[in-house]
C-alpha cells in the first residue's frame, strides 16, 4: 500500500509504468507478428490472352483438396461462367468442397471466367429490339463457345491433371449459355446444368427450336439437370424446354423445380440439388 504523498506517488507509479512496458514490449512485438494478417488461398488465378474475344480474361481456379499431394490423380472439371470472385466462383468452390468432404460428389476441379461484357458472351443472336437494349452489344455466344473450345479448354488440359470429363454450369444468362451450348455443340461438355435459364431471350428461340436441334446432334452421352424457379415465367419456359429436352436421346435428364425460391435465391440450393443428382446417376453407371 501507499501512504506517502501524491506526488511521491505519482513518480513510484510512473517508475512501476516504465518497467511494466519495458518487460511487456519485447513480448508485445513478438505476439504481433505472431498474428500478422497472411493472405488466405482458396485457388489461384491466372490471365489469359484470347485471340478470339481480342481481349485478356481472367481465370480462377479451384483445386481440390490433395490435388498437391496426388501427383498421379486426375480430376473432372467443372467449367463455370460468371466465375469472378465477385461472380458466383466462391459459392461453387464451396459446394464442390464440402459434397467432396461428405462423399455427395467426386472431387472436381473448378474453372471460373471472370466477365468482362456478360451480356454480350453469353447471348445468341437475336431478332427483339428489347433484347438488345439490355447491353451495348450482344448476341456474341458463338465467339465466346469457340474461346472455351479452342482457346480455355486447352489451356486448362495442358496445365492441370484432368480427366476428359467436363461439366458445363451457369445459371440465369450463364444458364441460357448452357443450354445453348448443350443443343448447338453438345460435344464440348459431358454434362449440363441450367439454373433459371434466361429462356425468353429472342423470343423464346432455344424452346421453339429445340426439337430440330435435338434431333440434329448427338446427345447419346449426355446429361442435362435444368432447375428453375416455379410460377415465373422463366420457369414456365424451362418447364418446356424440359419438356422437349424428355424427347430426345440424351443419356439422362432432369427437371428440378424449385417452389419457394426466386430467381435471386435460386442458385445455391439448385446446384446442390443438380449436383448430387448426377453424381448419383454417375455412381449408377
Amino acid at each position: 500500500m501507499f501512504f506517502t504523498l501524491g506526488s511521491t506517488l505519482i513518480v513510484r507509479s510512473r517508475v512501476w509504468l516504465l518497467s511494466v512496458l519495458v518487460g511487456v514490449l519485447p513480448a508485445t512485438a513478438a505476439l504481433s507478428d505472431e498474428l500478422a494478417a497472411t493472405p488466405l488461398v482458396i485457388g489461384e488465378t491466372f490471365q489469359m490472352p484470347s485471340q478470339v474475344l481480342q481481349e485478356d480474361r481472367r481465370i480462377n481456379v479451384y483445386l481440390p483438396a490433395g490435388y498437391a499431394e496426388q501427383s498421379d490423380k486426375r480430376y473432372p472439371v467443372m467449367f463455370m461462367p460468371d466465375g469472378g470472385l465477385a461472380e458466383d466462383f466462391l459459392h461453387i468452390a464451396g459446394l464442390l468442397q464440402i459434397s467432396a468432404l461428405n462423399g455427395t460428389m467426386r472431387p472436381f476441379i473448378l474453372i471460373g471466367i471472370e466477365n468482362t461484357e456478360r451480356r454480350r458472351d453469353l447471348t445468341g443472336p437475336t431478332v427483339i429490339d428489347a433484347d438488345r437494349e439490355i447491353a451495348p452489344r450482344v448476341g456474341g455466344s458463338s465467339n465466346f463457345r469457340s474461346f472455351l473450345r479452342d482457346e480455355l479448354i486447352p489451356r486448362v488440359a495442358a496445365t492441370y491433371r484432368t480427366t476428359n470429363e467436363r461439366v458445363l454450369i451457369g445459371e440465369s444468362l450463364a444458364g441460357l449459355f448452357v443450354i445453348e451450348t448443350l443443343l448447338l455443340e453438345p460435344e464440348l461438355f459431358d454434362s449440363y446444368v441450367a439454373i433459371d435459364p434466361s429462356l425468353w431471350w429472342n423470343a423464346e428461340w432455344l424452346v421453339q427450336h429445340a426439337p430440330e436441334l435435338l434431333a440434329k446432334g448427338d446427345f447419346s452421352t449426355k446429361r442435362l439437370a435444368l432447375a428453375s424457379t416455379t410460377a415465373t415465367p422463366i420457369g414456365d419456359a424451362s418447364a418446356r424446354m424440359a419438356d422437349q429436352i424428355k424427347r430426345g436421346k440424351l443419356a439422362a435428364s432432369w427437371f428440378i423445380p424449385m417452389s419457394g425460391e426466386s430467381h435471386a435465391s435460386i442458385f445455391h440450393p439448385a446446384a446442390l440439388l443438380a449436383f448430387r443428382t448426377i453424381e448419383a446417376d454417375s455412381r449408377e453407371h
